[in-house]
This record gives C-alpha cells, structure tokens and sequence, in this order.
C-alpha cells in the first residue's frame, strides 16, 4: 500500500474537491443564468471595490485578460457592469458595477440561503467560524507569494483574530 501523501497535500486535494462540488452547486441556484466565473467578477468588485482594470481583475483572479474580458463582456451585456476607457492606459478598461450588478451579486448569495442554513445545521456555526480565519490565512499567504511560485519564500502567514493554531512563524531555509 502507497504511503498517503503529505497533509498539506491532502488538504489541497478536499479544498479543490469542495471548490468543484461548491461551484456546481452554486451555479445551479445562481440568478439570471450567471456562471460562477461570472459571479466571481462581481463579487471581486464588490469586494474590492469599483473602477478596478482588466488587467488587474484577471491577475487577482488568475485567469488571463481574454478570458476577464469575455467574462466581463457578458456581465455587460446583462447590464451588470458598464466597462471604460482606462485613463491612465489608453487601451485598457476599467469595470464598473451597476445597481443592477450589486443587486444580482446579492440574490447570488440569497439563493445559496437554504443550502448555507443546512449546512450550518450539521456542522455547526463554530465550524465555520473556527476555520474561516484559518482558511483565510492560508489564501493571503499563497496570495502573498504567487509571484515567486514554488521558490516562495518562507514567509509568516498573516495574524488573524484567532490564531492559536497557526505557527508564529514559518521554517526559515538556512541562507
């Protein structure tokens, strides 16, 4: 029998499976035929804020800027956004919510309401909220050190508000 790989890589593997089994279940529910790539988008937006670039959608979301601009290009077609000129680069845009968009990101999430109460009906509020922060650590860290891929630096992750179960500090290489 094989020897089971790494914990790190078996958490990798659940979080890539309940990444697919999510996004399914999301885009069944989704509201005016949106695909999750297309909720993605507003959700960055809304999250981060209005007027952000194509360029800069598509590297935080890691796709390429074809690909965010086909997915922004439908979202315009549905009146979700408007796209601009970008002032500061000639041949760039910049994206912009509507009313309508914020409205639509919104019923995205109310239609995942029953599924969100059945799952917090069997595993429990704390859960959620015990392994968010965690969760959340862990993506500022990859998100940190994308750039630099596999040779990252070794690199604390950031403090949250509970942290009693992440290391004070990662393995530093010998220089």
């Amino acid at each position: 029998m094989p020897n089971p790989p790494p914990p790190v890589f078996q958490m990798l593997n659940e979080i890539g499976i309940i990444a697919q089994l999510a996004g399914r279940r999301f885009e069944q529910v989704m509201p005016l035929g949106l695909t999750l790539a297309q909720f993605t988008a507003l959700n960055h937006l809304v999250r981060t804020g209005d007027g952000r670039s194509l360029v800069r959608m598509a590297s935080a979301l890691q796709v390429t800027k074809a690909s965010m601009g086909e997915v922004v290009r439908k979202l315009a077609e549905k009146s979700l956004v408007t796209i601009t000129p970008d002032p500061e680069d000639g041949r760039g845009k910049r994206v912009y919510l509507t009313d309508a968009g914020r409205a639509a990101r919104e019923a995205a999430i109310a239609a995942l309401g029953p599924d969100m109460i059945t799952m917090t009906e069997t595993f429990g509020e704390a859960f959620f909220t015990g392994l968010t922060p965690k969760l959340a650590a862990f993506r500022q860290w990859l998100d940190a050190t994308r750039e630099a891929g596999p040779s990252a630096p070794h690199v604390a992750p950031s403090a949250t508000s509970d942290d009693r179960d992440l290391p004070s500090r990662t393995h530093q290489t010998d220089p």
